[in-house]
């Protein structure tokens, strides 16, 4: 093959891989820009060149970094950044950086972006999403509370106020803000979602950009009592800025406001833009009507893009559903949903077996602490003594069911724990 054919050949991976490449020479001039990099940030490689020359923009980290490689000769890996791009969305990419010397002694930097944008607006988004506008006609509002959810937050949409909803993580306050949004009679350019234990300096200088342009936008900012006390106060003097202009904008908290204002972690002029409308989504556990009516949504949904025959619960497992607390909300119960769904195959209606055994170890520990330690359950039955792998395959279920909630049921982190590999805990996990 000769070398020119062979630069094309490489010159199609570097655009076709579907990891975001970067790369400067020691002038600073860009000398590669992937189609990959160039959807992260939104920008055509003129635009960037002109960005890395001015460094004008608040997210030319990635430059800074690429000279710094190129001054050091050292690699620096494992980089997370986190930024908005010119096309209005959040960006969160983890970057690899090294320096390469040619064969001249000249010297490049060469920057490896791997995007994990979704993953971490999955970690941050208590539910899924349904592959369409998230209006009130498709969230499951059975229950008075929840019908009276939407009624004040279609009174919110109407008279276009800003909205504080109150309630505990999974209980679907995004999907009720969205829902506003889509509500508007005189519609918003986008909905904008900020998710405020992020980077709180980005966050706020991104709020600025869009509040002074001249669309309106829905703004709806997660858990702002994550924020700090001087940036709430900013939030507020920018909405009392702009309060001429048809933005909308919800906030979100998980506790009482008033309690927050006391413990110093809610800003009590932020709390008073919000006097007009608060709105408390309740918990699962207290509109118990709407749990089979979201579990028959989710299976619908699943028939018709997957194609299982699933047709809902037996009347065991449903009957457990009922009696549970679900102290994680629609989300606990999705994420339970999905791992169930993982292992169906012409089920019509899922089982007891069927449930994932760190969910059996919780329903256990509801019961009485004797009948809940698997040291002591069935230890001394009238068959007499079980095969040891089955017994200790029981306690180490136990345990791991134990250690999801200490750690609120994160994976990463009870895996870490526990000492273990996050594909080991997964398999642990749906091996039952």
């Amino acid at each position: 093959m000769k070398p020119s054919d062979l630069s094309k050949v490489y010159e199609f991976m570097t655009e076709q891989i579907q990891t975001g490449l970067c790369a400067i020479d020691e002038s600073g001039r860009v000398i590669i820009y992937n189609k990959k990099m160039r959807e992260l940030t939104g920008e055509s490689i003129q635009e960037v060149a002109q960005r890395f020359v001015s460094e004008s923009l608040d997210f030319n980290h990635e430059h800074n970094i690429l000279h710094n490689v190129l001054q050091s000769g050292q690699s620096l890996c494992h980089v997370k950044h986190t930024f908005w791009n010119k096309k209005g969305e959040e960006v969160t990419i983890i970057s690899d950086y090294f320096p390469l010397v040619q064969e001249d002694g000249s010297k490049i930097a060469i920057q490896f972006a791997r995007d994990v944008s979704q993953l971490e607006f999955l970690m941050d988004r208590p539910l899924s999403r349904y592959g369409a506008p998230l209006t009130f006609d498709i969230i499951t509002a059975v229950s008075t509370a929840m019908r009276q959810v939407i009624q004040q937050a279609k009174i919110a949409a109407m008279g276009r106020i800003p909205v504080l909803l109150i309630g505990d993580s999974g209980t679907g306050k995004d999907m009720i803000a969205e829902g506003i949004h889509h509500e508007l009679a005189e519609k918003n350019e986008m909905f904008i979602t900020l998710i405020c234990h992020r980077n709180e300096d980005m966050l706020l200088k991104q709020l600025e950009t869009y509040i002074a342009e001249a669309e309106n936008y829905t703004f709806f900012a997660v858990r702002i009592e994550y924020l700090s006390m001087s940036a709430q106060d900013r939030i507020t003097k920018l909405l009392e800025a702009h309060k001429e202009r048809k933005h909308v904008f919800i906030a979100s908290i998980g506790e009482d406001p008033i309690d927050l204002i006391q413990q110093g972690r809610l800003s009590k002029n932020l709390y008073y833009l919000f006097s007009n409308l608060t709105i408390k989504v309740p918990s699962l556990h207290e509109r118990r009507e709407d749990i089979m009516p979201f579990i028959e949504d989710y299976f619908s949904r699943r028939r018709i893009n997957y194609g299982i025959h699933v047709k809902g619960l037996s009347k065991e497992v449903e009957q457990v559903f009922l009696n549970y607390d679900w102290p994680g909300n629609l989300k606990e119960l999705e994420v339970l949903l999905d791992d169930i769904s993982l292992l169906l195959t012409n089920e019509e209606y899922v089982e007891m077996s069927m449930l994932p055994a760190y969910f059996k170890w919780k329903l256990k520990q509801t019961q009485s602490p004797k009948e809940s330690n698997p040291l002591l359950l069935n230890f001394n039955n009238e068959q007499g003594l079980r095969p040891l792998d089955e017994y200790l395959r029981e306690v180490e279920d136990y345990y791991i069911a134990y250690a999801l909630q200490l750690n609120d049921g994160n994976i990463s982190q009870t895996a870490k724990a526990l000492g273990i590999h996050r594909q080991g805990l997964q398999y642990r996990l749906k091996r039952k």
